[in-house]
């Protein structure tokens, strides 16, 4: 049944979340069911370049309300969202609390929420690593099960769930939301490619990116993937954006000096990053999400990672897992450089960049997305 009057109350806390948070609510906004929509952001990424930025970037309202967590430990910044969550909820009262992928925040406020009796929906559902030193992974499966309707980007997240037992009525294939943003600003991304490329003087590079605890909080795997890195970078400039993380890792055990060809950046807003990535030869990460827009853009991709909860990416052919050691890592990037190249024309199902429309028209009316071929270009 078709529910009117509709009060959504949507949570953001980290980098990811605010690409896929912001199509949702654009096309909320279009829908007359829906009478109020609340942003709260967490502030579980405080730094500048690695939030407020990207609210410009995307177009996102201002929150409604910021918690303002800031850093801790799991336990801790769990907690801290929670405490901070819960007035939240009692003062808006909201009919769905919206989160989205698999940060600390996430599980937090799902949770919140539904012990407040408050239907949850959870945007990503179903991606599963199996890797439970993986914090991420927790937070998925505990989310999952604590949500009343779960949108899935892939065939992998549909099948995954109904194994666990999740009702089929539950879970709607809708395809990946963060696409929709990308597509929407990849036209403004590549306006900003002339100024990034006088400003880094390169034509052709490979990009970085790396934050997850089991790379950068270990000294040895660390320094094994930037001696790679290093040796990559003499055959081939290597742009590496650090997260505020790795950054603090890498001055903490004085790795501060770098080989030729290998630049450090300040973090990016999304727009620039999206422009690199458009034109990157490669792309080198730990990040799920940019597994998913290499594949999109037709990037060749090295996930320094031993699983990946996006199967998909893999199947795709532009995506491939490589161990977090020097050799493997050079060894690999070099098959990709000197073979391989871009992938092939073919993309995900609802890969398209209309996967939030049918995120709201579930939502509002209860209905699922119908079977489509595979999406091509």
């Amino acid at each position: 049944m078709t529910l009117t009057d509709m009060n959504i109350l949507h949570v953001v806390g980290a980098r990811p979340n605010f690409m896929k948070i912001a199509p949702i609510m654009a096309a909320m906004a279009q829908q007359p069911a829906i009478r109020k929509q609340i942003l709260v952001h967490t502030g579980q990424h405080y730094d500048e370049n690695m939030s407020r930025v990207f609210f410009e970037d995307l177009q996102l309202p201002q929150p409604d309300v910021y918690l303002g967590v800031g850093s801790g430990s799991h336990a801790q910044q769990t907690a801290r969202v929670m405490m901070a969550f819960e007035p939240v909820l009692l003062e808006h009262n909201p009919d769905w609390v919206v989160v989205v992928g698999d940060v600390n925040s996430t599980l937090a406020c799902a949770l919140v929420a539904a012990k407040l009796g408050i239907r949850v929906a959870h945007v990503e559902a179903g991606l599963r690593s199996f890797d439970w030193t993986m914090p991420e992974e927790i937070n998925r499966v505990l989310t999952d099960r604590l949500s009343d309707m779960l949108f899935t980007t892939e065939p992998s997240g549909t099948e995954n769930l109904r194994r666990e037992g999740i009702p089929k009525e539950k879970i709607h294939f809708v395809g990946n939301v963060m696409i929709d943003t990308l597509v929407r600003l990849l036209p403004v991304a590549k306006e900003r490619w002339p100024h990034l490329q006088a400003a880094l003087g390169l034509e052709r590079y490979v990009l970085v990116t790396l934050h997850r605890p089991a790379n950068v909080d270990d000294r040895c795997q660390l320094r094994e993937i930037l001696d790679g890195l290093g040796d990559i970078a003499g055959h081939i400039p290597v742009i590496f954006p650090l997260h505020p993380r790795t950054r603090e890792r890498m001055h903490a055990w004085q790795y501060v000096s770098t080989p030729s060809g290998l630049l450090l950046l300040e973090p990016l807003g999304y727009l620039d990053f999206l422009a690199l990535m458009q034109r990157a030869e490669m792309i080198i990460t730990d990040s799920g999400g940019i597994q998913e827009e290499a594949t999109y853009l037709q990037v060749p991709c090295l996930t320094v990672r031993p699983n990946t909860e996006r199967p998909i990416t893999l199947e795709m052919g532009t995506n491939r897992l490589v161990e977090g050691e020097r050799g493997a890592l050079v060894a690999a990037a070099r098959s990709v450089l000197e073979g391989h190249g871009r992938g092939q024309a073919q993309l995900p199902v609802y890969w398209e960049g209309q996967a939030a429309p049918r995120i709201v028209s579930a939502l509002v009316g209860g209905t699922d997305a119908p079977p489509v071929e595979a999406v091509s270009r």
